[in-house]
């Protein structure tokens, strides 16, 4: 026997057409890349986004078609996300810190037949010409400055218009099309740090479901009265889904544009009134240190998460004590759309200390409701829950990837639905997990693991340290043995000896590093992670012992 409920499917256009009509009074305030602050509410962004929309549907534009952008987090680009996937096409959003071979690689893989980019990313597309005129590719929107639309080679190749000029002629209202809540929604590549980025198709009902989970209390728990500053990319797995989550409740947003130092975010957070931010480490550390510098104090604190990297528990530590501020902690991969895992506690945590919810900062957290997770080991058996055991991470759900944008049988997705995700973790007997490593950055020094991810985290807890990494080198006799690269920090000047003392009686004394290189700056993928394997291509040669 059926329930006798009404079915609907599970549309983004829904999302944007609920801010619209529900939520009037929040403000969408964006800091454009020229420097021009503007302001919308989600009815104004709601009819430009249907300007688009019925635009592109008088372009002949179909479902399933892909329409890039690479652009910053502003109104623009959010009408973008709407207007493009509320028809059925596909927005496929594009890093513009990929190299710029891999972002003509990226379009043509995608197909895609329109970008919408802002003018200063012009140059780059100036640059690879020739191999964007051989894909697919037939028109370029720009999102022009004041000055309007820059001259530009492009045009010699691509239709190039500019982006008011472009949706000035549809209609502001739209009957959004009810699609198969399966169709494709959204196209993001990885960083494509081992081999080409690969594509990750989201669905409509992956994204709708991912909204409402990270939109529990356990996870960002947000609602109408708060303003979201989204530091996290849009071009990053969807500003880790907060345009669809901030739509859903009626939220007000705060975006950033291009400028991301400390002194730019704490002045968007106070002006905007902002009550709840997502960002990598480095960002927070940026802003950390201009409050400290300049002795700025918030307002009214907003709630930090930090993810795409490990978080220093000094990071957490300094804003909790110094600023009045709680950082929460979450995990995900542009595969898992992307939040995957959140640090909240449970009741078992009731009326702990601030120390004791700082000794668990460091895990990534419990998996959300309506996912599973599960850490195996080499043969893969499950390991134990004890919190000592290793394993790489599995993952499985309704929103995670089941396989790569035109590509099959790649091995990371298990033929009984599991994806493997490549980290290495412990999980205790709570349910928390912790990465303690990528697996092909785990440290094998005598047949036991190191945690680089666990030594980096210590040396940026030293003053004198900027940022860390940790890889492993070839060893004779231990087969590998860990090197320390650190970053000092401004005015600074660590030295060896005082670097490794720093790790006596917080990690194992063979987890030591065997040897600290003191380097200006460390390589980085385009999401900000740290490329290792730069640095064991560049010290290859280099001997520890």
């Amino acid at each position: 026997m059926l329930g006798l409920m009404q079915e609907a499917p599970l549309c983004v256009s829904d999302l944007i057409e609920h801010a619209a009509r529900q939520h009037a009074g929040a403000i969408i305030t964006s800091v454009r890349a020229y420097g021009s602050t503007v302001r919308h509410g989600w009815p104004d962004i709601g009819r430009r986004a249907a300007q688009l929309a019925n635009v592109l549907l008088a372009r002949g534009v179909a479902t399933g078609e892909r329409i890039a952008t690479l652009a910053w987090n502003e109104h623009r680009h959010l009408e973008t996300y709407y207007g493009v996937s509320g028809i059925g096409a596909v927005c496929h959003t594009i890093n513009p810190r990929l190299f710029p071979d891999q972002i003509a690689f990226i379009v043509k893989d995608a197909g895609d037949t329109h970008l919408l980019a802002d003018a200063g990313f012009l140059p780059l597309l100036e640059g690879i010409a020739d191999r964007l005129a051989a894909t697919g590719l037939r028109t370029i929107v720009v999102l022009a400055g004041p000055a309007g639309l820059p001259a530009t080679s492009l045009a010699e190749r691509f239709e190039v218009v500019e982006y008011e000029r472009f949706i000035a002629g549809g209609a502001d209202r739209i009957a959004w099309p009810r699609l198969d809540e399966r169709s494709a929604c959204s196209l993001c590549y990885t960083s494509g740090t081992t081999g080409d980025p690969k594509g990750v198709l989201y669905s409509h009902r992956s994204t709708v479901l991912h909204a409402y989970a990270v939109n529990m209390a356990d996870v960002f728990g947000l609602s109408a009265t708060d303003v979201v500053l989204p530091i996290v990319p849009m071009f990053h797995v969807n500003a880790w889904g907060l345009p669809y989550a901030t739509a859903m409740v009626g939220a007000g947003l705060a975006m950033p544009g291009p400028k991301l130092d400390g002194a730019s975010v704490y002045r968007l957070i106070e002006e905007a009134g902002v009550t709840f931010a997502a960002g990598v480490p480095t960002v927070w550390l940026g802003l950390l240190r201009h409050m400290r510098d300049t002795g700025a104090r918030f307002t009214r604190p907003p709630r930090l998460v930090v993810g795409g990297a490990a978080c220093p528990v000094s990071l957490a530590r300094a804003f909790e004590e110094e600023l009045g501020v709680r950082v929460g902690h979450a995990w995900g991969m542009t595969e898992t759309s992307p939040v995957g895992s959140f640090n909240s506690p449970k009741a078992e945590h009731a009326g702990e200390s601030a120390e004791a919810r700082l000794a668990r900062f460091p895990r990534q957290g419990r998996p959300l409701y309506g996912l599973q997770m599960k850490a195996v080991d080499g043969e893969g058996r499950e390991i134990a829950q004890d919190g000592k055991a290793y394993g790489e991470l599995l993952i499985r759900g309704p929103w995670i990837a089941s396989s790569y944008f035109g590509r099959s049988g790649d091995p990371a997705f298990l033929a009984d639905g599991w994806f493997r995700t490549g980290d290495v973790v412990t999980i205790d007997e709570q349910g928390f997990f912790e990465i303690v490593d990528r697996a092909k950055d785990v440290i094998k020094s005598g047949g036991e693991w190191i945690s680089s991810i666990a030594l980096e985290n210590i040396a940026v807890g030293h003053p004198a340290v900027a940022e860390a990494a940790v890889v492993g080198m070839r060893h004779p006799k231990w087969d590998e043995r860990p090197l320390l690269f650190v970053v000092p920090a401004a005015g600074a000047a660590p030295d060896r000896e005082t670097l490794l003392g720093w790790f006596a009686g917080k990690v194992p004394k063979w987890w030591i590093p065997d040897d600290v290189l003191v380097v200006e700056s460390l390589p980085h993928t385009a999401t900000g992670k740290l490329l290792k394997t730069e640095l064991r291509r560049k010290y290859a040669d280099h001997q520890v012992s």
